[in-house]
C-alpha cells in the first residue's frame, strides 16, 4: 500500500500551471505580454473621458484634439531614442525607465485641475513612450526568424484585448471623474514594473552590446558590411520603413475618425459604435487564433502581408458606398481581418533587415511613424469629414494605403540570418 502523502490543491495547481507555460512558445516572452497588456490598459480606460474634458475644463474640441496629439508628438521625437538606448544599455533597464516616466504621467492625470496639467501629463506620457519600441525589440532579440512574425502580431492582440476591456473599465469609474481611472492606471502600471523587474530576462545582455561596440579603426575593414551600416543606409530597411509609413498613416486615418464617419454618415450613436468596433476587436482576435497562423503556414509572409494591403485598399474605397449599419460592421471587421494580417508581418520584416544591435533603433523609428501618423491622421480625418463629401475620407485612406501595397512588389530580401550568423562569429 502506498504511503505518499497527496499534493495539496495548491501545489498541483501550480505544477499544472508551470507544466502549462513549458508548453507555450517562448515562455519567457510572457511578462512582456503582461506588461503590454496592462500598458495599453492603462490608456485605454481614459477613453470614454474625452467629452469630460470638454465638459470640466470648458475646453473646445480642437483643444482636446490637441490633447491626443501632444502624446504621439513627443511619442515621435522620444521612440527612436529609447530604441537606440535600449541598444546600447540593454532592454530591461530602459524599459523600466520608460515604465516609471508612464507611471508618473498617470499620476499627474490623476491630480490635474486644469488643462494645463492636462497636456503636462500626456507629454511626459509621450517622452516616456519607448514601451512598444523596445517590446518589439526584445521580441526580436528573443524569437528566431521564421517564428517572429507570429510572435509580433501578439502586440497587436494584447493591444486589441485591453482596447476592448480598458473602455467599459473607465465608463464603470466615471462617477468618481478622472481621478479613479487615472489611480486605477497608475495601479496597473506599478503591476507592470514589477511583473517586469521580476520577471523579464534581459534579451540584449552586455555580451551582445560588446560584440556590437565600435571596433579599433585597425579592425573596422574586418568587420561584417552589415554590421557597420546605419540604419538609413541599410536599402531594404528604408524601403520597409518607408512602406509602414504609409501603412500606418493610412490606418491612423481610418481607425481616428471612424466613429465620426458612422456618425455622420449612418447617424450611429456612440453605444452602436463602440459595439461594432467591440465585435471588430474580436474578429482580431478570432482571426489571430484561428486563421492567422494557417493562412500564414499556406501562403508565406510576403503573401500574406500582400494580402491584407490589398485588403486595406479595398475597403477603405468601399467606405463612401456603406449605406447601412450591416455594411458598415462588415467594412470594420474586414478591416480588422486585414490588420491581423498585415501589421505583424511589416514589423517582423523590419525586425529581420537590420542586425540585432539596430533593432532597438528600428523599432524606435517604426514607433515614431506610428505617432507621426497618430499626429497627422486625426487632424486631416477630421478636416475632411467637417468640409468635404464622406466618400472623400475612405478614398483618401485608401489612396494612401494604395502606396504602401505597391511598394510591397519593390524587391528586397531579409538578411536577418545573415547578419545573425555574422554578429555571432
Amino acid at each position: 500500500m502506498s504511503t505518499q502523502t497527496p499534493k495539496p490543491f495548491t501545489a498541483r495547481y501550480l505544477e499544472s500551471f508551470r507544466a502549462l507555460l513549458r508548453r507555450i512558445p517562448y515562455p519567457e516572452l510572457t511578462p512582456l505580454w503582461i506588461a503590454v497588456f496592462i500598458d495599453v490598459l492603462g490608456y485605454s480606460i481614459l477613453i470614454p473621458f474625452l467629452p469630460f474634458f470638454t465638459q470640466e475644463f470648458s475646453a473646445p474640441a480642437w483643444q482636446v484634439g490637441m490633447l491626443l496629439a501632444a502624446n504621439a508628438l513627443f511619442g515621435f521625437f522620444f521612440g527612436p531614442i529609447w530604441g537606440n538606448l535600449s541598444d546600447r544599455r540593454g532592454r530591461k533597464p530602459i524599459l523600466l525607465i520608460c515604465q516609471f516616466g508612464t507611471l508618473a504621467g498617470f499620476v499627474m492625470l490623476a491630480l490635474s485641475r486644469n488643462m494645463t496639467m492636462l497636456f503636462l501629463s500626456r507629454i511626459v506620457d509621450g517622452i516616456f513612450g519607448g514601451n512598444f519600441p523596445i517590446a518589439k525589440a526584445i521580441i526580436g532579440d528573443v524569437v528566431a526568424s521564421q517564428d517572429r512574425s507570429k510572435q509580433l502580431s501578439n502586440v497587436g492582440v494584447a493591444h486589441v484585448l485591453s482596447s476592448l476591456l480598458g473602455p467599459g473599465l473607465g465608463g464603470l469609474l466615471s462617477r468618481w471623474g478622472i481621478v479613479a481611472p487615472a489611480l486605477l492606471a497608475s495601479a496597473l502600471t506599478c503591476i507592470t514594473i514589477v511583473v517586469t523587474w521580476l520577471y523579464l530576462r534581459e534579451s540584449n545582455p552586455v555580451s551582445a552590446r560588446a560584440s556590437a561596440a565600435p571596433q579599433p579603426a585597425i579592425k573596422a575593414a574586418a568587420q561584417p558590411p552589415l554590421a557597420r551600416e546605419s540604419l538609413w543606409r541599410n536599402q531594404t530597411a528604408r524601403l520597409l520603413l518607408v512602406q509602414w509609413a504609409f501603412h500606418t498613416l493610412s490606418f491612423s486615418l481610418y481607425i481616428a475618425c471612424i466613429s465620426l464617419f458612422a456618425s455622420i454618415k449612418l447617424g450611429l450613436n456612440a453605444e452602436e459604435i463602440g459595439l461594432l468596433l467591440t465585435i471588430a476587436g474580436v474578429v482580431r482576435v478570432i482571426v489571430r487564433f484561428t486563421v492567422f497562423v494557417p493562412l500564414l503556414n499556406r501562403l508565406g509572409e510576403r503573401a500574406t502581408a500582400r494580402l491584407g494591403l490589398g485588403i486595406f485598399v479595398v475597403t477603405y474605397m468601399a467606405l463612401g458606398f456603406v449605406v447601412n449599419q450591416w455594411q458598415f460592421a462588415v467594412i470594420v471587421c474586414v478591416v480588422s481581418f486585414a490588420a491581423s494580417c498585415t501589421r505583424g508581418v511589416l514589423t517582423s520584416f523590419l525586425s529581420s533587415a537590420v542586425p540585432p544591435q539596430q533593432r532597438g533603433q528600428a523599432m524606435g523609428a517604426s514607433a515614431s511613424l506610428d505617432s507621426l501618423a497618430q499626429i497627422i491622421g486625426p487632424s486631416v480625418g477630421g478636416a475632411v469629414l467637417g468640409a468635404m463629401p464622406v466618400w472623400v475620407y475612405g478614398g483618401l485612406a485608401g489612396i494612401v494605403a494604395l502606396v504602401a501595397f505597391v511598394l510591397d512588389f519593390r524587391s528586397w530580401r531579409t538578411k536577418a540570418v545573415e547578419a545573425e550568423a555574422q554578429v555571432e562569429a
